[in-house]
Order: structure tokens, then C-alpha cells, then sequence
């Protein structure tokens, strides 16, 4: 075999961007940082950043969302999730675009995070500020927003954001996924709430009652009952051991 010599080969940095969704107020939204530093500083982007020589990309994911925002989420190599982190994450996918930073050659390993109605985030690292931002408007700034002047997202964080929601729309189609934005125990009103945020769609109660519950292992009765809602009582249920779907929720076509 012959000698391998690095030097042959131009060195690049990695970095990893981070789809954080959750629902609030009955809206899907993503969390976004103001970066604080150039390039693109002042601008709106997906917290991420630099993977260090000495971990992996599942721990620098989460070590940059805790970083930049206080959030935490389980990272599926963990054996045991600490109590109150246990928010799904995967890979969402690779961007190489040899221009897409402006300092280096640069590829970022995206993945997606979802989690219930997570609280309100902190700033630190290298985020100016931070909050949650209904994906419509991230995603169409034309929009723009009442408070300040629309813009779009720092790098290729549009397409990244773009990519991981439509991820998510397509995996709640076909996996249990949808419960990862329900707190442990939710009604089938709750869980309805979230399919017509992700999907941004009005869905018809009784149906998606009928579908849910005739699914083979989506949900499993938790014993009890709640009025946070309001009006009578609702049944609680928690997700079943059911990982795909048979058969699938459809996404209605708009």
C-alpha cells in the first residue's frame, strides 16, 4: 500500500446547524439566533457552529444548542436520557456548497430536533439574541414581521430550515413522530393540534380520532383524563410502541 499524505488533500472545517421545532401556540415554529459576530452578523440563523477535533457530530449538536440557547435535547447515543431531555434529534442532512460560508470551505451536518412547547431560550456563544419564529415567516420573508424588517436567514440556513421541515411533515406521515412534540400524556385534540401545525392544515376531528386510535400501537390510554382544554373531559393517551405507522396518515393535499 502506499503512503498516505494528507497534505495532498485541502483541509475544510465541519460545523453542524441545528432544526430545532416545536409548537407554540398552535404554530410550528423554529428557533433562530441573531448572530453576533461576521460574517452575516445581525442576521437571523439556526444556532450551530465548529465541531471539535475530539467529538462527534451527535454531541457537537448538542453541545452547540445548549451553548447558544440553554436548551437541551437527548442525543440517541446516550444510554439514558436525563429526566426532562429527552426531545428527538437526527440527522437531517449534508451541505457542501464550496461558497456557502464566506471565511473557509465549510460543511455543515444538519439535524433536527423536536420537542414539546419548549420554554423561552437564552442567548449566549456567539447568538446576540434568540427566539421562536413561526416557520411561514422564516421561510417567506417577504412577509416580514411587525417588530422589525424582514430578511433572510444568514448562509444556506433558508434551504437548511426548508429541508427539515419538510422532514418532519413527511415523517409524521408514516411514524409515530408527531407524539415527540406532545408532552408524556396528551389528548387526541392535542395531538391533532400538532399534525395541523406541522402540516398546516385543518383536519376533521372525528376522522383523525377514528384514524389514531384504530392505529396498531400509536396510542396506549394513560388511565386518566384532563380539562386543560376546556369543555368535558378528554381522554389522555401516551405514544404506543409503534416507531412506523400501519396504515400511514395521510398529509391531505392543499
Amino acid at each position: 500500500m502506499s503512503p498516505y499524505d494528507p497534505s495532498a488533500y485541502p483541509p475544510f472545517a465541519v460545523t453542524v446547524d441545528l432544526v430545532v421545532l416545536t409548537v407554540r401556540r398552535h404554530a410550528l415554529c423554529a428557533l433562530v439566533v441573531r448572530r453576533g459576530e461576521q460574517p452575516f452578523q445581525g442576521r437571523w440563523a439556526l444556532p450551530g457552529g465548529f465541531v471539535r477535533a475530539d467529538e462527534d457530530l451527535g454531541a457537537a449538536a448538542a453541545r452547540e444548542l445548549a451553548e447558544e440557547t440553554g436548551l437541551c435535547v437527548h442525543d440517541p447515543g446516550d444510554p439514558a436520557p436525563a429526566p426532562g431531555a429527552g426531545a428527538h434529534l437526527e440527522q437531517l442532512a449534508t451541505y457542501g456548497d464550496p461558497d456557502r460560508d464566506p471565511r473557509m470551505r465549510v460543511v455543515s451536518v444538519a439535524h433536527l430536533a423536536l420537542a414539546p412547547d419548549l420554554p423561552a431560550p437564552r442567548p449566549g456563544g456567539d447568538a446576540d439574541s434568540v427566539r421562536w419564529a413561526p416557520v411561514g415567516e422564516l421561510l417567506s420573508p417577504e412577509e416580514g414581521l411587525a417588530h422589525e424588517p424582514p430578511a433572510p436567514l444568514a448562509f444556506d440556513h433558508a434551504r437548511i430550515l426548508a429541508d427539515g421541515v419538510e422532514r418532519a411533515r413527511s415523517k409524521i406521515e408514516y411514524s409515530s413522530l408527531a407524539t415527540a412534540f406532545c408532552p408524556p400524556e396528551f389528548t387526541v385534540g392535542e395531538l391533532r393540534r400538532v399534525y395541523e401545525a406541522v402540516w398546516g392544515v385543518a383536519l376533521d376531528p372525528r376522522n383523525f380520532h377514528r384514524k389514531v386510535t384504530g392505529t396498531p400501537g400509536f396510542l396506549v390510554p394513560a388511565g386518566g383524563t384532563t380539562t386543560r382544554q376546556g369543555g368535558r373531559p378528554a381522554q389522555l393517551f401516551r405514544a404506543g410502541g409503534a416507531t412506523l405507522l400501519n396504515p400511514p396518515m395521510l398529509r391531505p393535499e392543499v
